[in-house]
């Protein structure tokens, strides 16, 4: 039983999450920022936000900082809106798989158009 409720928690702190970055106004904090994955303890007392930014890794990690120091709020509005009897410890890690993607996407362009050459030829 103790499990769907972690995970139903994790998926609303994963929405919520998204849902209040964007409306952070620090200029650190990219506009393009995503949580990709969020894991919650099983005690649902700390919580890790998995985060990436379009823009490249030193943006992730320039991101990453501001979120540290929003921490406090970010905390405080998640409080409200998921009405938890305990508020989970916010930690947030700086993750590039937006970036690795879009290069896997450019890397699979690039082999259909030489495969589409090579069948024109």
């Amino acid at each position: 039983m103790a499990g769907f409720k972690i995970g139903r928690v994790t998926q609303d702190i994963k929405r919520e999450l998204s849902a209040i970055l964007r409306e952070l106004k620090d200029p650190r904090i990219s506009s393009m920022l995503s949580v990709v994955k969020v894991t919650v303890s099983n005690d649902m007392s700390h919580c890790k936000a998995y985060v990436s930014a379009i823009e490249g890794t030193e943006k992730t990690k320039e991101s990453v900082e501001g979120l540290k120091s929003a921490t406090g709020f970010v905390k405080r509005e998640l409080s409200n809106r998921l009405h938890l009897r305990k508020c989970p410890e916010l930690t947030f890690v700086a993750d590039d798989s937006i970036e690795y993607g879009a290069q896997i996407n450019q890397l699979l362009e690039g082999l259909h158009k030489d495969a589409s050459e090579k069948a024109g030829l």
